[in-house]
């Protein structure tokens, strides 16, 4: 008797219930019983670009990107970098330990948690991951600006649903990579190659103007990073541009909903086997 060959998985939208936070709860209780392992490891190298990049560079540098002095231009962008990390590197490595190594997946999908709900439980998690980091990180740098005298504007608060949006897109990309990833070194293609130049391209260290003109438009077209911290800059510094806006918001939007679907289907195939 000849064995039928498994029908392939099929690309669709992903159906989603309730039970997509219960995966969700399951990450935060776990997080919280390691929080000293995971969670301030994270925290203390935005600190550290601060305090060495922003008070060491920053008292020869002045005025720069419309910012009153280096710290104000730098300070909001640790955040967005803090959105990045956190979200990518949770559901790159740590995802990928948990449904290679630990088989936490596969624990999961033996109970009514379908595989979708378990991928869309993991990136919320993802975005839970950044929203918490970029919470923290904004804290410690306004700290820094109140200290030194430096303003910035009360629509800071709105940087928090900016993190968890900015977060689920970083997460969906993140898990893509998952998807398709033979072994954990893999990961080292995306941060060298994908992290690495949106922490120092993406009009954070220096502004986008400083580029040539190509260079702006290629940033902006594949960088996500430099939206998240166009907008996260204008709401902390009250100096929101509306083209950042325009164009930051929809490119969010679209690449969010492009790469959730995507991630799920992917991990789908990765999965059922």
């Amino acid at each position: 008797m000849t064995k039928k060959p498994r029908s392939p998985v099929r690309f669709s939208m992903p159906k989603l219930t309730s039970r997509v936070w219960t995966v969700w709860r399951r990450n935060l209780d776990v997080f919280t019983k390691t929080i000293f392992v995971n969670f301030f490891p994270s925290i203390f190298e935005p600190i550290l670009y601060l305090f060495a990049f922003g008070f060491g560079l920053g008292g020869f540098v002045q005025n720069i990107g419309g910012a009153s002095s280096y710290v104000s231009f730098l300070a909001p962008a640790l955040v967005a970098i803090a959105v990045m990390t956190g979200s990518f590197f949770e559901c790159t490595y740590s995802s990928f330990v948990r449904m290679y190594y630990q088989k936490t997946f596969d624990a999961i999908i033996a109970t009514p948690v379908s595989v979708e709900e378990v991928i869309a439980g993991e990136i919320v998690w993802g975005a839970t991951r950044a929203t918490i980091n970029a919470s923290v990180v904004m804290t410690v740098v306004l700290a820094a600006m109140a200290v030194l005298g430096l303003p910035f504007s009360p629509l800071f608060i709105l940087v928090v649903p900016l993190a968890f949006v900015g977060g689920l897109m970083f997460a969906s990309i993140a898990m893509c990579f998952t998807a398709v990833a033979p072994n954990i070194d893999f990961f080292n293609y995306p941060s060298f190659l994908l992290v690495t130049p949106m922490t120092f391209l993406g009009n954070t260290f220096f502004p986008l103007s400083r580029l040539p003109e190509a260079g702006q438009v290629a940033v902006l077209a594949t960088l996500p990073l430099t939206h998240v911290v166009n907008i996260t800059r204008g709401l902390v510094l009250g100096t929101l541009d509306l083209n950042f806006l325009l164009i930051g918001i929809p490119w969010i939007a679209v690449a969010t909903v492009v790469f959730f679907v995507l991630s799920i289907n992917l991990m789908k195939r990765r999965l059922i086997k």
